[in-house]
């Protein structure tokens, strides 16, 4: 079963993203701060991460640059999932920091659902 790690400092988002996600079959963890995602990635590697851009402290920018920066996590693909609608702001997003996909709030579900069916799927197999 595919992990995915949600971070958004909005509760709400944070409940129905797991909710849909884990009625999808995903195990899913949370974290409310960029910090608390990159202290979370340190203990485990999940098949995704959702992430927020606009966050206190760290925010999803940063957290997708280290995402994607790390021999031991640039593998993990990223959805950046945000207000932030311009055109340069999606390329910053995805030719900037990494980030492999990209989704305006508000979002619709399915949509979102195939998205990360899509790069699960796609993820390539662990070596060894």
């Amino acid at each position: 079963m595919a992990e995915i790690m949600v971070v958004d400092d909005e509760r709400d988002i944070r409940n129905l993203l797991r909710q849909v996600l884990e009625h999808a079959g995903y195990q899913v963890q949370t974290a409310g701060n960029g910090r608390e995602a990159l202290e979370m990635l340190e203990q485990t590697r999940p098949d995704l991460v959702l992430l927020d851009i606009m966050m206190p402290e760290v925010d999803g920018w940063e957290v997708c640059r280290n995402i994607k920066t790390r021999q031991k996590t640039k593998d993990i693909p990223v959805i950046l999932i945000t207000v932030r609608s311009q055109p340069l702001d999606k390329v910053v997003g995805t030719e900037v920091v990494g980030a492999d996909d990209y989704i305006t709030k508000p979002f619709d579900l399915d949509d979102l659902l195939a998205r990360v069916a899509r790069l699960v799927k796609e993820k390539p197999a662990p070596a060894g």
